[in-house]
């Protein structure tokens, strides 16, 4: 049922909600902020950012978009690739209430886990602290089984009983078996989103003033890996980086 718009007037020219998911707020910015857009835009148009952005940058865009009659809310998602194809993503979503509310139809289609988190920007701020979160986790995850296996043991049973101890977590269930110990590394995730996240989360740590030493070794550890590997490769072959060390 979808059909292509030959550009960004007739993509947005007869919508109730238009949906962006790009790479950073910078290409959100440029597309919402398009001269074609702005003069396409039916009133009351409302614009769901469901990309990975800066969430002051997404406040600010919110300001310049609300003075054209178009409400922003930022939904970005967590699940990966298998949740995105069965449209079980949790969705964090923040901006004004009835924008949200509007929004909300077109959500659920795409996840079953939806979470108002607040004004707009809180969004993007949440998914940020998530994936600063899973990042660091992943770091420790490839340290200790790099340590491990210098050491003798088997990485598959390490995992293994991580599994079933306090040291589980998404990437032990999902990620190092999978995609770093099988030497496969496509779970879909770029290294340099990833990176992108976590120096998101690391940005607004600064800025509102919290101490925030281990989101700093973490973001210098992900930029290092990326910048030496690339951005565009998996985010699981930084262990290939790391390992090496």
């Amino acid at each position: 049922g979808a059909a292509a718009a030959a550009g960004l007037a007739e993509a947005v020219g007869n919508c109730d909600v238009v949906v962006t998911m790009l790479p950073t707020g910078v290409e959100v910015r440029d597309v919402l902020t398009d001269p074609a857009v702005l003069a396409a835009a039916p009133d009351g148009l409302v614009a769901i950012d469901m990309s990975s952005a800066d969430p002051v940058g997404t406040r600010a865009l919110g300001a310049d978009l609300e003075a054209h009659g178009i409400a922003l809310v930022d939904a970005p998602v967590s699940g990966g690739v298998p949740r995105a194809e069965a449209g079980s993503l949790a969705i964090m979503i923040g901006g004004d209430a009835a924008a949200v509310e509007l929004a909300r139809p077109v959500l659920a289609a795409m996840g079953d886990r939806l979470f108002d988190v607040g004004g707009l920007g809180n969004g993007h701020a949440m998914k940020s602290l998530n994936n600063f979160v899973a990042g660091t986790a992943f770091v420790a995850c490839c340290e200790a089984i790099a340590t491990g296996e210098r050491f003798g043991l088997d990485p598959s049973v390490m995992i293994d009983v991580m599994n079933v101890s306090t040291a589980r977590c998404f990437n032990t269930d999902l990620v190092m078996k999978q995609h770093v110990i099988s030497g496969e590394f496509a779970s879909g995730f770029a290294l340099g989103l990833l990176a992108k996240d976590v120096g998101i989360a690391d940005g607004l740590a600064h800025a509102v003033g919290s101490s925030s030493p281990l989101a700093d070794l973490v973001t210098a550890l992900l930029a290092s890996a990326r910048d030496e590997l690339g951005p565009s490769v998996d985010h699981t072959r930084a262990y290939e980086a790391w390992h090496q060390r």
